[in-house]
């Protein structure tokens, strides 16, 4: 098969012939009809991510068709399916509690596993599978990849957000603006803070209450005083020490930070303050992923329109163009996500 692999850190991607995958007895292969590039996808390009090393092949955001089933399989030749990003074992004591982010034996494509960005990928553990929904398009369902479902857990399944809620939002990638989107949804008044204006407009013109440049003064005490005393809820969507103290001191007192910016490498360690999260008695959630048995509530949410997801995917891309996407991580965005949809180009 086709494949982009990561033969040196931040070289362009090597697009190979490659072995076709095998398929594992209780997986399932897909030909590969869309495949998100996330930024996590540049953390182990760049060489910070632990699991990622020349050879690998990147790719974690993916739906597609099963063109071969495990005999302890559900799927059929023909399904067509969306997978997360963690693979859960099924079995472990996490996973019989239903926290199956954090599974002790979890598998996840691109991180350790071979990934999507390939025209067929290996799939164990498929019964982490979820139906891919007629009404969705193979790029739209690609693009919920880790960020939609992601953002969707973390702000009902962690950090309870509610209706009339503030939730300040510190980054507008996928991750940001799948926050932004789900949290219009939900009733709540979102601010978001980025420093790219293309994004800052963006965001306005999807709902957003307050935009503001992170570069322009003391971002947490505006936040605090258009609040009247700070939001309920704010997300860290970038992984960076400013964002992260930023997040904590933009909220009144009681209020919930959500680490969803993956910090690793040059980031993973930071100076926080711990002052404010001791003086204002906030509570802290990490979260990661969302577990699979929850994407039937967010698919029939996106199904009959309660949440709108259609902006997520700026662009569709084929193959050949992976690294380009890769290498605009380098620095500030275009709102929005690019997705491959062409595995010949």
């Amino acid at each position: 098969m086709r494949a982009a692999v990561l033969r040196a850190y931040r070289e362009p991607l090597s697009l190979d012939s490659v072995p076709d995958p095998v398929c594992e007895a209780d997986g399932v292969v897909l030909k590969t009809l869309a495949c998100g590039i996330c930024r996590s996808d540049w953390h182990g390009w760049v060489g910070e991510h632990p699991k990622v090393t020349p050879g690998d092949i990147p790719g974690h955001e993916y739906c597609g068709e099963v063109v071969e089933a495990g005999p302890l399989a559900k799927w059929r030749k023909g399904d067509r399916v969306i997978a997360p990003f963690i693979l859960a074992c099924g079995d472990c004591p996490e996973c019989r509690s239903g926290q199956t982010t954090t599974c002790r034996a979890q598998r996840v494509p691109g991180f350790g596993d071979r990934g999507a960005y390939a025209e067929y990928v290996s799939v164990p553990h498929a019964h982490n599978l979820t139906r891919l929904p007629d009404s969705l398009s193979p790029a739209l369902a690609a693009g919920l990849g880790c960020r939609v479902t992601t953002a969707f857990h973390a702000l009902t399944g962690r950090a309870a957000l509610q209706a009339g809620e503030w939730l300040a939002v510190h980054g507008t990638g996928g991750i940001g603006l799948s926050c932004l989107l789900i949290g219009k949804a939900l009733g709540a008044r979102v601010i978001v803070v980025d420093v790219v204006p293309e994004k800052l407009a963006h965001a306005l013109s999807l709902g957003a209450e307050a935009a503001f440049d992170a570069r322009d003064g003391d971002v947490a005490a505006r936040i605090v005083d258009l609040t009247g005393g700070g939001a309920h809820v704010s997300v860290e969507a970038l992984g960076i020490e400013a964002t992260a103290n930023n997040s904590l001191k933009c909220l009144r007192p009681l209020g919930r930070h959500v680490q969803v910016g993956l910090p690793v490498g040059h980031t993973a360690e930071m100076r926080i303050d711990m002052n404010t999260l001791y003086m204002r008695q906030l509570a802290a959630f990490g979260t990661r992923g969302m577990p699979a048995w929850r994407y039937p509530t967010l698919l029939s949410l996106i199904e009959t329109g309660r949440i709108d997801v259609s902006p997520i995917v700026a662009r569709t891309v084929a193959l050949s163009q992976a690294t380009e996407e890769l290498r605009a991580f380098d620095g500030p965005t275009a709102p929005g996500v690019a997705v491959i949809t062409d595995f010949a180009g």
